[in-house]
């Protein structure tokens, strides 16, 4: 029998680390969080950042306004000629402004204003200036300008390059310095089990290229040697991450399985704290990721999805207004529809389907009534000619459907009450679909991340196959949406759910 991993192991009774009561989780939307940039706990490293590349900007033109003006001191003694300090300051101006924007612009583009860690060095630095400096001959040439002499441009070149990286060094170094004296620390979380953990806490201790790491302690199933707090499993990771400031959740990769990492990635993401991961060195030949450089060992960040604060209240406006305008323009066909469930069928006009929706909470999802009335009685006994995979159920001649309801399924005519659920806040235009309580009794734990947000009257799953489409298909879709989401993207799903409910596919 194969060996248990060590993250998997029984706890032994070892010493943990009390820590209080986790808040009750709140209902909302992950959508409508504020912005980790709009966040008190964060504004101090937004404020950094900012300074930084101010600062660094400023280096660069200062480089460039230097190294500029140096060599056209050296053309007019290396000619013999007087040297008349405001022409020459005249004829830098003339292109000073063209160059110091584009190369803050190829400065950009080389990630050369990212985080210090990742910053690249003096190699990005010198290629992004030939860069500047090809782009500053091709604009002249073509714009009919008359070079005196073309020394000019690797005179500049050579100066320029030497005096940012003189520059930007310098600046690394004193800033670097200041940051420990003042006690700058970036607090993280070492998530793992094993030897593999414990090399990870030593490397990473002994320094790192940037702002220090403060250890706030680490889940572990025991504490193997670790001279850090043992503040639980990886069970405790939502209780540790509401009771304590993290800024990094530290993995070490090799001890959990597929949908570990999800879970954890996922607690900590909404969190709006960063995830890293450090893998073993035979994982590094396999596995794609985002490198960071600068670190004792190497360090893969995973990126959390957008938190668009901003976009969720224009999300939301656009929902009232737009589901309020639908209601009201298409009502002398909601009361032609009522009608004809009525006169056809006994039972009220509108059906409540019980639905698990935001925070896995219940729900009643509005339709009109495409069954009749007994049709919940009946549910037992087709299960056995159920068509879907997985925990849905879907019959393309279910029995229990009424003449007029089909033709309300066939163009999702039934789903326009929905919007009354809109207008009061149950859900949304766009997004995943609820589910009935029999499906989601059967979902594993790992397929509930959908519920981070508001269910959709329309989403991916329609616009893509709609009841064609196998579970893990559907998963995968929402999947998808969650983590690419954007007001955007809702309304290209709106659009793209018109022609879909007009050819009626994969809709029964």
């Amino acid at each position: 029998m194969s060996e248990v991993p060590r993250a998997h192991r029984p706890e032994r009774q070892e010493p943990v680390r009390a820590l209080p009561p986790a808040p009750p989780p709140e209902l909302t939307d992950v959508r409508s969080a504020t912005p980790p940039i709009l966040r008190a706990s964060h504004l101090a490293p937004v404020i950094r950042r900012l300074a930084s590349i101010s600062a660094l900007a400023a280096i660069d033109a200062v480089g460039i306004t230097a190294g500029l003006f140096v060599s056209l001191v050296l053309r007019e003694v290396y000619y013999g000629r007087n040297l008349r300090w405001g022409s020459l300051w005249q004829a830098e101006t003339d292109w000073l402004p063209f160059l110091i924007l584009v190369t803050l612009l190829v400065f950009a583009q080389g990630n050369l204003y990212t985080e210090r860690e990742r910053r690249p060095g003096l190699g990005r630095v010198v290629s992004s200036l030939l860069l500047v400096v090809l782009v500053t001959l091709a604009f002249g040439l073509g714009t009919g300008h008359r070079f005196s002499t073309y020394g000019l441009a690797p005179t500049a070149f050579v100066l320029t390059a030497a005096l940012i990286s003189l520059l930007r060094g310098s600046y690394d170094a004193l800033t670097g310095n200041l940051l420990r004296r003042v006690g700058v620390r970036r607090r993280a979380l070492l998530v793992g089990a094993g030897d593999h953990l414990t090399h990870l806490h030593e490397m990473l201790g002994q320094g790192r290229r940037g702002i220090d790491y403060e250890f706030v302690g680490v889940l572990a199933p025991e504490p193997d040697g670790l001279d850090l707090p043992l503040l639980g499993d990886l069970k405790a990771l939502p209780r540790v991450l509401a009771t304590q400031r993290v800024d990094e959740v530290i993995l070490a990769d090799s001890e959990f399985d597929e949908r570990e990492l999800l879970e954890t990635v996922e607690q900590a993401h909404r969190r709006g704290v960063k995830v890293k991961i450090a893998p073993k060195t035979t994982e590094l030949l396999v596995q794609r990721a985002d490198y960071v450089p600068g670190q004792s060992v190497p360090l893969f960040e995973v990126h959390s999805p957008v938190f668009a604060g901003g976009e969720w209240v224009l999300k939301r406006t656009f929902d009232l207004v737009v589901s309020a305008a639908v209601l009201v323009a298409g009502l002398p066909l909601w009361l032609l529809i009522a009608a004809g469930v009525t006169l056809t069928s006994p039972g009220p006009v509108l059906y409540r389907d019980r639905r698990i929706g935001l925070g896995e909470r219940e729900f009643d999802m509005l339709k009109f009534r495409t069954m009749y009335a007994d049709a919940a009685e009946h549910q037992p006994y087709l299960e056995r000619e159920n068509e879907a995979s997985g925990p849905l159920f879907k019959m393309r001649r279910d029995p229990r459907v009424t003449p007029v309801g089909s033709l309300l399924r066939r163009f999702s005519l039934d789903e326009v009450p929905q919007l009354f659920n809109v207008l009061r806040g149950q859900m949304s235009l766009v997004g995943p679909r609820p589910l009935p309580l029999r499906d989601y009794e059967q979902l594993e734990d790992w397929h509930r991340k959908r519920y981070n947000v508001l269910p959709g009257v329309t989403g991916l799953w329609q616009i893509s196959g709609r009841s064609n489409l196998g579970f893990d298909d559907l998963v995968r879709l929402d999947f998808y949406y969650l983590e690419n989401w954007s007001l955007w993207m809702d309304i290209a799903i709106l659009v793209k759910t018109i022609p879909a409910v007009l050819a009626g596919r994969g809709a029964y």
